[in-house]
């Protein structure tokens, strides 16, 4: 099975920076019972090692990386209101608020819109990443939202506040949606074939070092070379690693793409893991005005300069 995805490919200076402990509430099975799905203690977003780390380091290392907490830099991300079973239809909704407890309602525009949102199953399953709109008076952001499978889903707000020095910001919340469902274990994959595309990665993630990681994209053996810009870029990629899930978002190389113009059939990304470990991959691109995803899992090996950078959490299956 895919693991859910959408590495918003933002960039030739991809650094995957991923540390700290994160407790997660693990997939939901009856209603109101959350069973314990995965339970971070330090190290990076997609780890299938397994030793420990005390609870100093594994704090430190939380402050350091994204999508570990519901606050950050004096904001918080309010409670999530969002369907809790599986096919009601309605809506999920939040607000940021800032340091008084006020909802903000000015944003600075990132990847041309003022807030992205990503949503994935505590398996890395079922990835969104999606734009909701923005009450300008209650500071309420919406978005229609249906449930198609049971589980305990981490939200993730990626944004940045209007104001010169505001901080860009990942804040995470999660909501437990009740009903029967199969956990999905991530395994490592190089190729996703999505919607007649067949989209592989090369390269290997190493731990604590740069390395480069190359993206091809091509349809019925043919190299793929009309890609269309997609908020601001070719391609976009959020990568989360496994057990944590903590969040990384990041920005294409290269100038901004002009109006009319297409690229492909490969893009390339300096990737650079802090700790050894499995890590997800998504990956958004455009072609023919429809957007597509991509998903990938990969290990980082660790390197020469990893050596304490990290403990490994336990990730789900081992």
């Amino acid at each position: 099975m895919r693991t859910g995805a959408r590495l918003a490919l933002y960039g030739l200076g991809l650094v995957l920076v991923f540390g700290g402990a994160f407790g997660i509430a693990g997939a939901v099975a009856p209603a109101g019972t959350a069973t314990a799905w995965v339970k971070g203690t330090e190290m990076n977003d997609h780890d299938q090692g397994h030793s420990s780390a005390s609870a100093a380091p594994a704090a430190t290392a939380a402050d350091a990386v994204k999508g570990l907490a519901s606050a950050s830099g004096g904001y918080l991300l309010s409670p999530v209101a969002a369907p809790s079973t599986v096919g009601a239809a309605g809506e999920l909704s939040f607000r940021i608020q800032d340091a008084t407890g006020a909802a903000v309602t000015e944003y600075a525009s990132s990847h041309e819109r003022d807030l992205h949102l990503i949503v994935v199953r505590a398996d890395g399953s079922r990835f969104r990443h999606v734009h909701p709109e923005l009450d300008g008076v209650s500071g309420t952001w919406s978005i229609p939202w249906e449930w198609a499978e049971a589980g305990s889903y981490r939200v993730f707000a990626d944004f940045t506040p209007a104001g010169a020095g505001a901080p860009a910001l990942t804040l995470t919340s999660t909501v437990h949606v009740t009903g029967q469902f199969g956990a999905v274990t991530p395994e490592p994959t190089r190729s996703d074939l999505i919607d007649g595309f067949t989209v592989s990665v090369d390269g290997e993630l190493v731990a604590g070092s740069s390395s480069e990681l190359t993206i091809s994209i091509t349809r019925d053996g043919k190299p793929v070379t009309a890609l269309e810009p997609y908020l601001g870029a070719f391609g976009h990629l959020v990568a989360l690693r496994e057990g944590d899930l903590a969040f990384l978002h990041v920005h294409a190389d290269g100038d901004d793409p002009r109006a009319g113009e297409t690229a492909g059939p490969t893009i390339r990304f300096a990737a650079e893991a802090p700790t050894p470990g499995r890590y997800l991959l998504y990956l958004d691109f455009k072609v023919d005005g429809a957007v597509h995803t991509a998903e990938f899992v990969l290990d980082a090996a660790e390197g020469a300069t990893s050596a304490g950078a990290g403990s490994t959490p336990h990730p789900a299956g081992h």
